[in-house]
């Protein structure tokens, strides 16, 4: 999609629920080159200092040179329940998946970081390849984005967690780094891709542009970022693409709830990449998680079920206590634990017992039964933030 930077919701997505047409925006794209000629735009032509020259693959060696500097805190949207308006602002699809910096170096080495610059080479190997071979045409530069686990219709987390407990670790943990992060190396996991499957691939969507060559474009206004982003990356491949940005804040949101997508991200087009959170530049409205989950376990406190433990997929997704009334603490003790009779114990049935749940009493239950839950989102343990009882649910799942 050559040129393309902010595209209009079409009116039918407000009620459609179509898979988005992330590959065919093409016709609705407006070419940036025309919307903001560089000459009518001073403020964009005045680039800051250049960085410091990249590192060659041999860090120790006399010819090495500083690597293009990571942000200590990479910026982050706010969370916000209004959708700002005017000139100033775009809009994005909030993509479902994990933050991830791209640095390519002058000698095409690719490293990717994580929100906590954690080197995560190991763990998308297959990403780490397809940059590499597009280095040279590339050069070097300093990406942002999100990998996600993309099935054709949806990002679907959960499917990204899967792929970082595969490789025995967890979003915001450590695994083989870079010389130049902030961190002591550890043994790197093997670099065999993981099978995607039919039913989906590892994608990066990439979003922001922080730094081209020996330039740092972190003082430039977020427009130009990302009209250099797209010039870098014209076309959209399957597993590797520029999000699309549009210029109708709550006709997007509309289509967000009608299509269960995560939310919308508002950036404000002539903002400066600011680290972390501490501005209102970029601001983000969710919609609620809602899940179906099994319940393998009762949490009991002083002789009541304080709360449920939730498992989704097999994996540990936290406990949930709100939505829990009286009634149905008394229907499930009655059931599972009766007066005078003996319940035997069971095995913890996760991997290893998650740490929050040591020091608890917890009755594993032979038989889980299904409930479904909303929250707020999954957060980078993989669980569910602030989890609410929705409802009980038969053996065939509701729609």
């Amino acid at each position: 999609m050559e040129g393309a930077w902010q595209n209009e919701v079409p009116a039918q997505w407000g009620g459609d629920s179509a898979p988005l047409p992330l590959f065919d925006l093409s016709a609705q794209a407006v070419d940036i080159t025309e919307q903001v000629p560089a000459a009518s735009r001073p403020d964009l032509l005045d680039s800051p200092a250049p960085a410091a020259d990249i590192p060659s693959a041999h860090p120790g060696s006399p010819l090495a040179v500083e690597p293009i500097p990571l942000p200590f805190d990479p910026m982050a949207p706010i969370a916000d329940n209004e959708i700002p308006s005017g000139d100033d602002w775009c809009y994005q699809l909030k993509w479902d998946g994990v933050r991830i910096l791209a640095r390519v170096g002058t000698d095409g080495n690719v490293e990717l970081y994580s929100r906590s610059m954690f080197l995560k080479n190991p763990i998308y190997p297959e990403i780490v390849r397809l940059l590499t071979r597009k280095a040279a045409e590339l050069g070097p530069c300093l990406l942002d984005g999100e990998i996600v686990w993309w099935n054709g219709v949806r990002p679907n987390f959960q499917q990204v967690l899967k792929r970082e407990r595969s490789r025995g670790t967890s979003i915001g943990s450590a695994n083989a780094r870079s010389p130049y992060s902030r961190h002591e190396p550890v043994i790197a996991h093997t670099e065999t891709d993981a099978p995607t499957g039919s039913n989906g691939a590892i994608v990066f969507v990439l979003f922001d542009l922080l730094a081209d060559g020996k330039e740092d474009l972190r003082t430039l206004p977020y427009e130009e970022r990302y009209r250099r982003l797209n010039a870098k990356f014209p076309t959209k491949e399957p597993q590797l693409f520029v999000t699309d940005t549009f210029a109708d804040g709550e006709a997007l949101w509309r289509w967000v709830e009608a299509n269960q997508w995560e939310g919308v991200v508002s950036k404000r087009w002539s903002s400066p990449y600011r680290e972390g959170k501490k501005h209102r530049d970029w601001l983000k409205k969710r919609t609620a998680v809602l899940l179906d989950v099994d319940i393998v376990g009762l949490k009991w406190r002083s002789g009541i079920i304080a709360s449920l433990v939730m498992a989704y997929d097999g994996a540990y997704l936290g406990s949930v206590s709100s939505g829990l009334n009286e009634p149905l603490r008394k229907v499930l003790m009655s059931t599972f634990r009766p007066i005078d009779a003996h319940v035997p114990a069971r095995p913890c049935p996760f991997a290893a017992m998650p740490g929050d749940l040591k020091r608890e009493e917890v009755q594993w239950l032979q038989l889980p039964f299904r409930c479904r839950v909303s929250g707020l989102e999954i957060t980078s343990a993989g669980q569910l933030r602030h989890p609410k009882l929705v409802t009980f649910l038969p053996k065939d799942t509701l729609p």
